[in-house]
């Protein structure tokens, strides 16, 4: 990953999962928590971070809406990707245990990843904004009743009793972020496992979708993600966001961009960034 990352922006409180992701990627580089995403990038915009780390889908949950939305107006590009790999942690106070716990409490995906030993644990559950901030209202309730579903991260950041770990349902718990800042990287065209963001805006014509895709089947570029954007133009305006395997000067991924852009009013090219390790599992 690139040495020049110095600080990092993310969404949410100290202690969230997309600090401990980027203290995966950027060991040694400084963190910047924002109250929301738009918060988050336009940190990077405002040279107060290098980059965002962006939480855009989950295996169990699908994508990240709040997240995705701002990503075509961002004016950032897509720099990189990693996978995580969740692990909830059931955090207390330090005097409490897990059978004086009654009530946990987390952000609404983590508690329906957890659903099953919730119920079973008979805790009632409550909503909360984020993973990390549900973790410090535990710090500041200090009551042994009450539980937080958070990263190892958390409980690290807000001295937390750990009562019990890997507290999801599955084990198959991946969180795919991508990492932005202002200029896109320079991938070498003949690089193995490269990745391509787009997003474009079909023209108004019957079956554009289906005829814009057509060259990437013809052209042998396999599409690893397809998603679909109002635009803020309206309902009527058909706006599409894809992942790809390839590097634009590739001569297959040419073909398959110019059958695109023939079907296109807009085509913007978000990142060009290496694959990560974690395709090949």
């Amino acid at each position: 990953m690139n040495k020049d990352i110095k600080k990092y922006s993310f969404q949410g409180l100290k202690g969230a999962y997309s600090e401990l992701a980027g203290k995966k990627i950027y060991p040694e580089s400084d963190s910047l928590p924002c109250n929301t995403f738009e918060d988050m990038f336009n940190a990077v915009k405002d040279d107060n971070a290098d980059c965002a780390i962006v939480p855009i889908e989950n295996s169990i949950g699908g994508r990240v809406s709040d997240s995705q939305r701002l990503i075509p107006e961002s004016n950032l590009k897509i720099i990189a990707e990693y996978f995580l790999e969740v692990n909830h942690y059931l955090l207390g106070c330090k005097n409490s245990e897990i059978n004086t716990i009654k009530r946990v409490r987390s952000h609404e995906q983590a508690l329906a990843q957890c659903r099953n030993n919730i119920l079973k644990n008979k805790f009632n559950m409550l909503v909360t904004a984020d993973t990390a901030g549900a973790a410090k209202e535990i710090q500041k309730l200090n009551n042994i009743d009450e539980a937080a579903i958070a990263s190892d991260l958390a409980a690290t950041t807000y001295g937390l009793k750990i009562l019990e770990k890997n507290f999801q349902d599955s084990s198959k718990n991946v969180t795919r972020f991508v990492v932005m800042s202002k200029e896109m990287k320079d991938i070498d065209p003949k690089s193995k496992d490269v990745m391509t963001t787009i997003v474009y805006k079909v023209r108004s014509i019957p079956a554009a979708l289906y005829k814009s895709l057509g060259g990437f089947a013809t052209n042998g570029v396999n599409l690893t993600k397809l998603e679909s954007y109002i635009h803020p133009q309206g309902f009527d305006v058909a706006q599409f966001y894809i992942d790809f395997e390839g590097h634009p000067e590739n001569s297959s991924v040419k073909l398959a961009l110019e059958d695109l852009r023939f079907y296109s009013d807009e085509v913007n090219i978000l990142g060009v960034y290496n694959a990560s390790d974690f395709r090949k599992k």
